[in-house]
């Protein structure tokens, strides 16, 4: 192996951004682009920079922190918000509602994808660039369920079809688990589930059967569900699982951030904390109990039940017998209790 062929060592500045929450890889690329990160005070202008670690890097003037422990929150987006961080038109977005639902020390997040003005229910939201952008992907596979409101006619038969996909005005949609929840006339409840999440892919696919979608709304991304969370809150996932997930999703370690001893302390507490009255429960049925197996003799017969040892238990004591072993005269015995 010459030296030009040797490892490198490091990574490229946009995944080192990416992984520290800065943005995700396309958009550190475009601030890059911008001029707007600096190497030492000079201006980098390229995202294909190798570095082992972020010492010495800027982001608009201001220095970059080392990455975290890369954290997931849950929240319950409402509809009438824009999965945005501002809005031309001075609509609401997420951030407003998020002021109050994430914890003071949840520093910045990014929504992993989006939910459209209308669309409500879970909205995943990540400080690690990189696992927002993997997650993101429709090569990941990570399904997503929605429960769509719908008016008009239409079949089970009718939503089975969509599972070889569709194509709608020039754009191919594919595989599609569409399946009738319940109906009232011409009302019916419809679950979703997609695995490419394109932009209003639901509303579209729907539409294009003839429904008239009056709610949306998603319960699942990927593992993570969106339960009971009362709408507009936050709720954090547990920092074993969300290294189990990122570790399985990214394929490989990426998580061996060395931790604070108030992030280390925070880890205890939430291992410790007792799960919600209102959370979902292990099925005690998954793992049937064992039964020991019978001992046997070598010969593969039964071996016979050893009676306990010491102490006989209490109960009524035998009738005193004469020498040759007949009951004593004038008593009969009582019957069995």
């Amino acid at each position: 192996m010459t030296a030009s062929e040797s490892p490198r060592e490091g990574e490229r500045i946009a995944k080192l951004l990416a992984r520290a929450g800065i943005a995700s890889r396309r958009e550190v690329e475009r601030m890059i682009a911008e001029g707007r990160v600096k190497l030492n005070g000079e201006v980098l202008t390229t995202p294909a920079t190798v570095l082992k670690n972020l010492k010495g890097v800027t982001v608009d003037e201001k220095p970059v922190k080392a990455a975290e422990p890369t954290r997931i929150f849950v929240f319950h987006k409402p509809s009438g918000l824009i999965t945005a961080e501002r809005d031309p038109a001075g609509r609401p977005t997420i951030y407003t509602a998020l002021r109050n639902a994430l914890p003071e020390d949840a520093g910045r997040v990014m929504p992993i994808g989006r939910l459209d003005f209308n669309t409500e229910g879970l909205l995943l939201l990540t400080n690690d660039g990189e696992l927002k952008r993997a997650m993101e992907l429709p090569s990941s596979g990570l399904p997503r369920t929605y429960r769509a409101r719908t008016f008009g006619d239409i079949t089970q038969a009718q939503l089975e079809e969509l599972i070889e996909g569709v194509e709608i005005d020039g754009v191919r949609y594919g595989r599609i688990d569409a399946n009738m929840e319940r109906r009232t006339g011409r009302n019916q409840w419809i679950e979703v589930t997609i695995t490419e999440g394109k932009n209003r892919e639901v509303r579209r696919v729907l539409e294009h059967l003839g429904l008239e979608v009056s709610r949306l709304l998603r319960t699942r991304y990927g593992p993570f569900q969106l339960f009971d969370l009362p709408r507009g809150q936050a709720a954090e996932i547990r920092q074993a699982e969300v290294e189990r997930f990122r570790r399985a999703l990214l394929g490989g370690t990426g998580t061996e951030v060395e931790l604070s001893a108030p992030q280390q302390a925070r880890a205890r507490i939430a291992r410790a904390t007792p799960r919600r009255p209102d959370a979902p429960k292990r099925d005690a049925a998954a793992k049937p109990a064992q039964r020991r197996p019978d001992p046997r003799k070598p010969d593969g017969r039964k071996a016979e039940a050893r009676k306990p040892e010491g102490r006989k238990p209490e109960g009524r004591k035998p009738a005193p017998r004469k020498p040759d072993g007949r009951r004593p005269e004038g008593r009969k015995p009582g019957p069995r209790k």
